[in-house]
Parts: structure tokens; sequence; C-alpha cells
């Protein structure tokens, strides 16, 4: 198993709250919900530059989330990280 997949598997066992259920993952200015608490954020490097990925935690189910903030890539957006 990769580890991509090993990560995939352990987030299917996750049980996220309905508010964190309806967001849409990958997609660019996609809303997040209102208990969602920002903890961080980084800048990579991309090939079209520098992006910025901005670290939250949701107060209700406890799950991490990702947000990507690449102007050039319609697909970026949220994605789930662990708990």
């Amino acid at each position: 198993m990769t580890k991509e997949q090993a990560r995939q598997s352990e987030l299917k066992k996750m049980e996220l709250c309905d508010p964190c259920a309806g967001i849409q993952r990958n997609w660019r200015r996609a809303p997040g919900h209102a208990e969602l608490v920002q903890r961080g954020n980084r800048k990579e490097e991309r090939g079209s530059g520098t992006v910025t990925i901005t670290i939250y935690q949701c107060d209700h189910c406890g799950t991490v989330w990702e947000y990507e903030n690449d102007k050039t890539n319609l697909h970026a957006g949220w994605s789930v990280v662990g708990r």
C-alpha cells in the first residue's frame, strides 16, 4: 500500500461533522464553515509561483483542513489532512 493509499484509508475512517462534510474539496473559492479556526499558514513554491496554504481545525469535530490559495489552479482549495 502506498503512503497516499494509507492516508486515504485513514481519512475514510474519520467521522466528519455535518458542516465539514458539506465543504466542497479541491475547488478554489469554496467556502469553509463557521466553526473552522485558523491555526497557521505557510508558503510553498509551485510551478506557477508561490502559493499560501492555510491550516484550519474544526472546533466541532477536530478535523484539520488545509486551504491552498493558488490563483492559477482552479482545483486547489480545501483538503482534509487529519485530526
